[in-house]
């Protein structure tokens, strides 16, 4: 019987998901990462998923555990983004960003839970995003995308709190990933919206210049240890900062004061 605990975790082959897979190898865990273009590292074994396809998701499911005996910890990380003003966003973005980012998180979610039901143990987290309790111009879908996650978690918490599964959410700041690079940008009507050419930019320095992955895998660390993880971690003091004046302020002003720093 192998008596190490599991890790799964999707979007595994890069940025906050190489780190954090790479990381739960070093402590110990077997790791099974998931991805559409990964391949086995040292320490971390591939599956091959498109996590937007829920068979997908229920198929690689069944292949890990036909090959360890509990599912401890799961963390549905996949996500992409796509910028430009809401006015000119395409249906076909918008579906292929809400694809990966909230119905891959819950194709996976759904193919995990018998598992942890029968066995009456597991953390489930999630990669959330700042940008959900503080909605970022220009990228309103992935905050959108990132919202709806988070009340999807929070609903979760209650759901499943009588198995055992402990649900929390991971909300980064700016981190360095390849994520940047990914970003679909859609150029249509700039010459409209003449600051958003301006914000997109900082937006991607920003995360150029942001926190190492590694910083955001140690968080997700402490919590598939936590006994009573909370609802969400804040990745970064600046943005906990942020986060407890968004609470605190009245809304049209923090909202105000977010649009002045993409202006």
């Amino acid at each position: 019987m192998n008596l190490s605990k599991t890790l799964v975790i999707s979007g595994g082959s890069s940025g906050i998901g190489k780190a954090t897979a790479d990381l739960f190898a070093k402590k110990g865990y077997r790791v099974f990462e998931l991805s559409r273009t990964g391949q086995d590292r040292n320490g971390v074994q591939h599956v091959t998923c498109d996590v937007t396809l829920e068979d997908d998701c229920k198929r690689a499911l069944d292949e890990i555990m036909k090959q360890t005996d509990s599912l401890d910890v799961v963390i549905c990380n996949a996500g992409w983004t796509i910028s430009g003003p809401i006015e000119f966003a395409t249906r076909e973005d918008v579906d292929c960003l809400m694809n990966v980012n909230f119905y891959g998180a819950l194709y996976l979610t759904q193919a995990v839970l018998p598992y942890m039901r029968a066995q009456r143990h597991g953390h489930l987290l999630f990669t959330s995003s700042v940008g959900a309790p503080l909605p970022i111009p220009y990228q309103a879908f992935y905050s959108v995308s990132k919202a709806a996650l988070n009340a999807m978690a929070l609903a979760l918490r209650n759901e499943v709190h009588e198995f055992g599964i402990k649900v929390a959410c991971l909300l980064p700041g700016d981190v360095q990933t390849n994520i940047t690079v990914k970003r679909k940008r859609n150029n249509t009507g700039l010459d409209i919206y003449t600051n958003a050419d301006s914000a997109i930019d900082h937006m991607a320095n920003d995360e150029r210049n942001g926190m190492e992955p590694e910083q955001m895998a140690r968080i997700f660390w402490r919590m598939a240890n936590s006994r009573h993880p909370k609802a969400f971690y804040i990745g970064g003091g600046l943005y906990k900062f942020l986060c407890f004046l968004q609470k605190i302020l009245p809304t049209s002003l923090t909202n105000y004061i977010e649009g002045r720093l993409y202006s």
